[in-house]
């Protein structure tokens, strides 16, 4: 299968610019990726300088997804995957993890990052039974997302919506709701949801690293409450545990004693 890729606009590759810190290259960086600059190291390392546990956080997300999508192809059969807001790729992308398990999954990426966008083509490695594509979308867009992305997935079939770490970014938490349940209504019964994003009213310290990050003038990332994280998943059967600190999300048996984080999330069936 030739892998598809959908991108408005011209052909010409982006600018980046090295010499201020991009956040996502911030994040890869605490992934421990190598698509990262100086100046991103130095923003990452100010950053944990006041907040250690971002790095414990960046990481602890990345398993709980994996996790999930493991769940999802290993247990309950999904073969096609619609990640929103996938970042630069590391380690056990969704599509690695997926296609590892099932090599006949099918994989949508959506960002709309100038510099992901720049490394879509390492993104868009598929075996030769699936596929991966990437769109180029904004995620307050989503009847854009899901005509593009229908060029590759069958919204007959069940179908795996993936926001990790994305609805923090959308200022408005009514909107953030709008964009999951719009997202949702296109997906058939037996879809599934896999949502997690910073929390607050856990961690303090991590607040107070976060808001003054937003301050800064970086583009800003939004915690939420964790009842409010929990109510993404409205109308859909969550799967136990339930709404939790990632770490506590069905932890691998070999995995150390898992401890309670400011990350939440959860997994939940379109019934």
């Amino acid at each position: 299968m030739t892998d598809h890729v959908t991108t408005p606009g011209p052909a010409a590759p982006p600018k980046i610019d090295t010499t201020v810190p991009h956040s996502a290259r911030i994040w890869n960086y605490w992934l421990g990726g190598k698509d990262n600059y100086p100046v991103d190291e130095q923003a990452g390392d100010a950053y944990t300088a006041v907040f250690p546990g971002i790095v414990t956080i960046a990481r602890s997300s990345r398993a709980f997804l994996r996790r999930n999508i493991t769940f999802l192809v290993a247990e309950a059969g999904i073969r096609q995957f619609l990640d929103v807001g996938t970042g630069l790729p590391t380690a056990e992308n969704t599509h690695e993890v997926a296609q590892g398990l099932a090599p006949e999954t099918r994989i949508v990426y959506v960002d709309n990052d100038p510099l992901v966008l720049a490394h879509a083509r390492a993104l868009l490695t598929s075996t030769p039974e699936g596929a991966t594509a990437y769109v180029d979308a904004d995620v307050l867009d989503p009847e854009r997302i899901l005509a593009a992305a229908a060029e590759t997935l069958d919204f007959t079939r069940p179908t795996a919506l993936i926001l990790s770490n994305i609805l923090g970014h959308v200022a408005d938490y009514d909107e953030a709701r709008s964009v999951v349940t719009r997202l949702m209504a296109a997906l058939p019964s037996g879809s599934y949801l896999s949502v997690n994003d910073g929390s607050r009213g856990v961690d303090p310290v991590f607040e107070q690293a976060q808001d003054a990050y937003n301050e800064s003038g970086a583009v800003p990332y939004n915690l939420r409450t964790v009842d409010e994280i929990t109510a993404y998943f409205d109308g859909l059967e969550l799967l136990e545990p339930g709404v939790v600190s990632v770490p506590l999300w069905r932890p691998e048996a070999t995995s150390p004693a898992p401890a309670v984080i400011g990350e939440h999330g959860g997994l939940a069936r379109k019934p």
